[in-house]
């Protein structure tokens, strides 16, 4: 189901999942489990480099902390058999943490992490890999809402980007695998990230953009794309806004993490709009 997307200026992304019909919270479960943790490579410069990268980067900004993230490890995509049965995808989940993706993923000698292998999880296997989310927003006026990101962030800055962030282990009480082993505990952890992933995503609508939770319709999973550079994964969502672009515009001034991003941008709904906005991230 992989399909490569590439834009102008070298940006690719690999589409690992496209739900175009949308995915409702029924149709999404999580699997939470250590086997979807991080790999550490075997040689052990590597594995060193991460401690050196993190700590130059926290010394060139105080800002910077360390935090619990959920790592993709994969999914399973079930379309049945029947043509009533409804899809189903399942979120193959672990831990990470910011640390380990900023000296991963975000590291100069990233590619040096990846296994030469078809397959995606494989590949990927040595990295912090955390699973970002984002959100195409679409106004009552059919607009498609993109933020330039601010020079000061950790993780390109200066793009332009669909709003979105991460799916927080600390908003249902994961700090560590410890206390999950029983059956039921799993299955109600499970239960608790699914929502997670989201709800997660509409909390970072409002706070980055500024419109109010009750103008946004619930959130419909799209699918998961891995940038090529760095192999970041991310899972998108489609939500609809009962606001025109013009009110999202007068909000986004007052957002809470309005200091993310330098500009909000209402882009015309169309297929070659929708690539470039693809293209920008």
């Amino acid at each position: 189901m992989e399909e490569k997307i590439s834009c102008d200026g070298g940006h690719e992304f690999k589409l690992l999942l496209s739900c175009p019909s949308g995915l409702s919270p029924s149709q999404v479960s999580v699997v939470f489990d250590e086997a979807y943790d991080r790999i550490p490579h075997s040689d052990s410069s590597l594995e060193h480099s991460i401690s050196e990268i993190w700590d130059a980067r926290v010394q060139q900004s105080s800002s910077l902390y360390n935090g619990t993230k959920f790592r993709y490890g994969g999914y399973n995509f079930d379309v049945g058999n029947d043509p009533k049965q409804q899809p189903h995808v399942s979120l193959q989940l672990g831990l990470t943490d910011y640390r380990t993706f900023v000296g991963t993923n975000l590291s100069p000698i990233w590619e040096r992490y990846l296994v030469p292998s078809e397959d995606d999880c494989i590949q990927c296997q040595h990295t912090s890999s955390p699973l970002g989310n984002g959100a195409v927003v679409e106004t009552s006026d059919k607009k498609i809402l993109v933020l330039q990101r601010s020079n000061k962030v950790g993780e390109f800055p200066g793009y332009f980007v669909f709003p979105g962030g991460h799916p927080e282990p600390q908003e249902v009480g994961i700090i560590s695998h410890e206390g999950f082993q029983e059956l039921n505990q799993c299955r109600t952890i499970n239960n608790k990230v699914s929502q997670e992933m989201f709800d997660s995503i509409v909390r970072e609508v409002v706070e980055e953009i500024g419109a109010p939770a009750d103008s946004l319709s619930s959130p419909i999973f799209i699918g998961i794309s891995r940038r090529v550079m760095n192999v970041r994964p991310t899972a998108f969502f489609f939500i609809k806004c009962n606001l025109q672009s013009d009110e999202i515009q007068q909000l986004y001034s007052s957002a809470q993490d309005g200091f993310e991003s330098t500009q909000l941008y209402a882009v015309s709904m169309t297929a070659d709009g929708i690539v470039y906005i693809i293209c920008w991230q």
